[in-house]
């Protein structure tokens, strides 16, 4: 089997599922309790917070733990939108945000908020022009992506960051899911990101939020107060452990990981821009782990399951819409044909992932795909 889907989810690094079953079998108290038991699993909750926010990247950042990237984009957003629209109801992202970022703009739309949709080229990535020109003085939160899971498009983040800083009082928020571990990113500029544990090597179901100290939100759920009252309900510390045992695995590795990934990503290319059925949609700069590329005389569901059958895992384009049989709404933004929609797939790397691996992809491409091609 070689599994490249990597940006769907991650196969859990042995350490972290290790790390995850030592909690529960051995400190499985409720943090909130006040006896010592408790007060064990409290002090390993606080140890895992502290790592995380180390680990994040963000400077002078506290971290909220959630069940993973939807939820924590969800309290970013809707958190920051309520505690501010005194201020200003105006908010701006992109076109190519995840669902979980996108649906809960058009929700704060029909709530009275305005949204900008920032554009993007043809490569995916937006304009810094069009941000500034954007901002307005009612304008209190701007979320932008930094790494696209369809293409691989990677948004300028730093100079963003600084031109809202300079034009405009809004927080900034980032969905850094599919940037970290896997390339050395910059959240200088930002006021908060969202990781996911299991987009590099950690469990599904666990995720954080990083904000600054000083941050308020209005809490989605309501409850016990835990985690400053800002994500009640019971913690849970042995995801907590494990998601700071994730973060230190890949940012530990992914220098290494990054030389890996990029040499993959070159025959990928190499590859494919040679091959007359293929159009690459992944711009020359993109993330190392992901490669986009389309058959317009196949649907991509045709070249999933022909190269399922020998056992090799790509997807049509974000898991999450792939069932759905959803036309991209970032292949759409890119300005890309309607057949080139029909026929995209995404191969995405993992940091672990073999130059071997590639080249068996590669052979098996050429077996499989070419014959379908003909009478069509």
């Amino acid at each position: 089997m070689i599994y490249l889907d990597n940006s769907a989810t991650t196969k859990p690094h042995p350490e972290v599922i290790s790390s995850y079953i030592k909690v529960n079998e051995q400190f499985y108290g409720n943090p909130s309790s006040i006896h010592a038991f408790g007060e064990k699993a409290s002090s390993l909750f606080q140890k895992a917070q502290q790592q995380c926010s180390e680990l994040s990247g963000l400077p002078d950042s506290k971290v909220i733990f959630t069940s993973g990237g939807t939820e924590s984009n969800n309290l970013a957003i809707k958190g920051s939108a309520y505690f501010l629209q005194g201020k200003g109801k105006h908010l701006i992202t992109t076109a190519i945000e995840h669902p979980s970022v996108l649906e809960v703009f058009k929700k704060l739309e029909n709530e009275g908020f305005e949204v900008t949709y920032l554009p993007v080229d043809p490569a995916g990535v937006i304009s810094l022009d069009d941000l500034k020109a954007a901002l307005r003085k009612d304008t209190i939160l701007v979320s932008i992506m930094y790494v696209n899971n369809e293409i691989g498009s990677i948004q300028p983040i730093h100079e963003a960051g600084k031109i809202i800083k300079a034009n405009s009082n809004a927080r900034f928020h980032s969905d850094a899911v599919q940037a970290y571990g896997k390339l050395k990113a910059d959240y200088e500029t930002l006021d908060m990101i969202t990781l996911s544990a299991h987009k590099f090597n950690g469990l599904k179901g666990s995720g954080l939020l990083a904000m600054k100290k000083d941050m308020k939100l209005i809490p989605e759920m309501a409850g016990g107060g835990q985690q400053e009252g800002l994500r009640s309900g019971t913690v849970n510390t042995a995801g907590a452990v494990s998601l700071a045992k994730s973060m230190r695995l890949a940012s530990e590795h992914q220098p290494e990981a990054d030389q890996t990934l990029q040499a993959c990503q070159q025959m990928l290319r190499s590859f494919f821009e040679k091959r007359e059925e293929v159009k690459v949609l992944s711009p020359e700069n993109a993330a190392p782990h992901i490669f986009s590329l389309t058959v317009p005389k196949l649907t991509g569901e045709v070249i999933v399951h022909a190269l399922a059958q020998r056992e090799i895992f790509i997807t049509t384009s974000s898991a999450c819409s792939s069932k759905m049989n959803k036309r991209s709404h970032v292949l759409t933004a890119c300005a890309f044909s309607d057949r080139d929609i029909r026929g995209a797939v995404r191969i995405s790397l993992g940091a672990d992932q073999q130059t071997e691996d590639i080249q068996e992809f590669i052979r098996i491409w050429q077996e499989v795909i070419p014959p379908l091609l003909k009478g069509v």
